[in-house]
C-alpha cells in the first residue's frame, strides 16, 4: 500500500498551513473559549474557502465527494493549529444530512453544524446554527440548546440537544461514525506533532546546570518515545483514510489518540510549571489533547471494534 500524499494533497496540504500560520490561532482559541466566536467564524471562513468541508459532501450538494485522504490531511492541520469549533461534527453532519440545501450551507461555510450521538450533549451548541441529535428513530433537528457546561479543553464548549423534527428514519451513520473517528484521529495526531514540536524547542533553550535540558539523555529518551509513537500512527490513519475499513479507522483513532495523548503527557513534564498556566499557549493543544482521547469513541470502545473485526463478536 502507497502511504505517500500525490503531488495535489501535498499542494492542498501546503495551503492550509499557510493559512492557518497566519491566523494567529492561539488568540482564536482563547476567544472561542469565552464565547466571543467572532475571529474563529472569520477563519471558518477561510477554511471552507479552502474546501475543506466540500470534501465530506457530494458533488450534487457542492462538495467534491467524500475524500478521506484529503479530510486526513485537512484535520492534521487543524489538529497541529489547534482550530477551535465543531470541525468533526460539521464533517459528519455533511454525510448525515438529506437536505441539499443545509449541506451547501454547510460546504459554503455559511453555517457550522453540530451532532449529538450517544451523549445528551454537543459540542459548541451555541455556535453552530444548526443542531442535529441522532437517535435509535433516525437523524433529529435540535431547535434550541442547554446552558453551556465546561469540559477538559476549555476550547470544545458542550450544550445539551433534545431531538426535535425528524430529518430521516434512515441516515447512513456507518459512514459518518468512520469519518467522524478518522478526523478526530487526524485531529489528534496534529495535536500531538504540535506538542512535541514546541517541546523539542523549548528544551533546546531552557538551560539547567549550564546546558540546554535537551542535551540530557534521560530528555531525549521522552522526546523519542513520544517521537515514536506518533510516527507510528501516522500510517496508521493515512492507511485507515484509505480503505475506510471499520477495523482500520478504530485502530487508527486509538493509536493516534493515545500518541497524543502521551506526547502530552511528555511535553507537560518537560516544560515544569509554566506548562500549566493557561496563559502560556502550550495549555491549548495539552487540553485538547486529554479530550480528543474519547472524542467519537473512547480507546475501550476502539478497541473492541479492532477485536471484534478481527476474531467476531465477543460475548
Amino acid at each position: 500500500m502507497r502511504l505517500v500524499l500525490d503531488r495535489e494533497q501535498r499542494a492542498f496540504a501546503d495551503s492550509l498551513e499557510a493559512l492557518l500560520a497566519g491566523a494567529d490561532t492561539p488568540s482564536v482559541v482563547r476567544e472561542w473559549s469565552l464565547g466571543q466566536h467572532g475571529s474563529g467564524r472569520a477563519l471558518w471562513g477561510r477554511l471552507a474557502a479552502a474546501g475543506v468541508f466540500a470534501l465530506a459532501a457530494p458533488e450534487e450538494y457542492d462538495g467534491v465527494g467524500v475524500r478521506p485522504v484529503e479530510l486526513a490531511v485537512a484535520f492534521l492541520a487543524l489538529g497541529r493549529h489547534a482550530v477551535p469549533g465543531p470541525l468533526v461534527e460539521t464533517v459528519t453532519a455533511a454525510v448525515l444530512l438529506p437536505v441539499p440545501d443545509l449541506v451547501k450551507r454547510l460546504v459554503s461555510g455559511e453555517v457550522m453544524a453540530t451532532v449529538a450521538y450517544d451523549s445528551p450533549y454537543a459540542l459548541d451548541g451555541d455556535a453552530a446554527g444548526l443542531r442535529l441529535v441522532l437517535t435509535a428513530e433516525g437523524l433529529h433537528h435540535a431547535t434550541g440548546h442547554g446552558p453551556v457546561r465546561p469540559s477538559l479543553d476549555p476550547a470544545r464548549r458542550l450544550t445539551a440537544l433534545a431531538p426535535d423534527e425528524l430529518l430521516t428514519a434512515t441516515p447512513p451513520i456507518e459512514q459518518a461514525l468512520l469519518l467522524a473517528r478518522l478526523t478526530t484521529a487526524a485531529q489528534a495526531l496534529g495535536v500531538g506533532l504540535a506538542l512535541l514540536d514546541r517541546t523539542v524547542s523549548y528544551v533546546g533553550q531552557r538551560t539547567q546546570f549550564g546546558a540546554p535540558i535537551g542535551a540530557f539523555q534521560a530528555v531525549k529518551h521522552q522526546l523519542a518515545d513520544a517521537k515514536v509513537a506518533l510516527e507510528f500512527a501516522r500510517p496508521l490513519v493515512f492507511a485507515a483514510a484509505l480503505t475506510l475499513d471499520p477495523a482500520d479507522v478504530a485502530a487508527a483513532k486509538v493509536t493516534a489518540c493515545e500518541a497524543a495523548y502521551a506526547t502530552a503527557r511528555t511535553a507537560l513534564q518537560l516544560h515544569g510549571a509554566i506548562g500549566y498556566t493557561a496563559e502560556y499557549d502550550l495549555s491549548l493543544w495539552l487540553t485538547k489533547a486529554r479530550a480528543l482521547h474519547t472524542a467519537w469513541g473512547s480507546p475501550e470502545a476502539c478497541r473492541d471494534a479492532v477485536l471484534n473485526a478481527a476474531d467476531g463478536p465477543r460475548w
